[in-house]
């Protein structure tokens, strides 16, 4: 019996690909300028806010997943959980005294953006982990937890675009961008989080629902 060949080393590379630009990308928003913009501007700190859990988690989830290091087959109570702490995690540091004192304290900014950062690798992480050969109902929760968040993601940029006065002390304390006044600093978050962060957990749940109207297919076919 012949040997089966080792796998090329591009194939290998192409596995790991997303892992490392995740890292990299984490490794841009919180080693660049960005962290020191962010303590002047609300809407530098979306930008690093949305790069960490909109971009870096699901490069991140999508290497574990392609390395095998990300169990398939797991629970979709688990995504719907993740999805709960997430949404409490965003809401939470959004509050306009957590959000204040992260811009005015480093260690309150790192505890922030590492928070974003595991409840992001954790909701990723678990929706793709439906993808493993198991039930409907199991793949659906991942969709839903995508989509969930989505939907809350939308809901606090608009109201942070919409909002008729800046929500935030900092909006005073602090010096936004030059041409901004702080409300339309506040705005120009909140658009960044009405479309990056809606946008990429609604285009993360449409694909994963795509696969569960598939197998609903193929099942109905069986």
């Amino acid at each position: 019996m012949s040997a089966v060949p080792a796998p090329a080393p591009e194939a290998g590379w192409r596995r790991h690909a997303p892992f490392g630009l995740g890292l990299l990308l984490l490794a841009l928003l919180w080693g660049g300028p960005l962290p020191a913009r962010a303590e002047t501007s609300f809407a530098a700190h979306m930008v690093m806010h949305m790069g960490v859990v909109a971009f870096a988690a699901p490069l991140l989830a999508l290497g574990l997943s392609r390395s095998g290091l990300l169990r398939r087959g797991g629970s979709g109570r688990f995504v719907l959980l993740a999805a709960l702490a997430e949404f409490l995690l965003i809401w939470g540091w959004h509050a306009p005294a957590l959000h204040d004192a992260a811009r005015q304290r480093l260690a309150l900014l790192v505890l922030e953006q590492g928070s974003f950062l595991l409840a992001g690798l954790l909701l990723w992480t678990t929706a793709l982990g439906t993808l493993g050969p198991h039930r409907l109902a199991t793949r659906t929760a991942g969709a839903a937890g995508l989509l969930v968040t989505s939907m809350h993601m939308t809901l606090l940029g608009a109201l942070l675009l919409l909002a008729p006065r800046p929500l935030y002390e900092c909006g005073d304390i602090c010096s936004p961008f030059s041409t901004l006044t702080p409300l339309e600093d506040q705005q120009l978050g909140g658009t960044i989080m009405l479309i990056v962060g809606g946008s990429t957990y609604l285009a993360g749940g449409i694909a994963l629902l795509a696969g569960v109207l598939r197998l609903d297919a193929s099942e109905a076919r069986a």
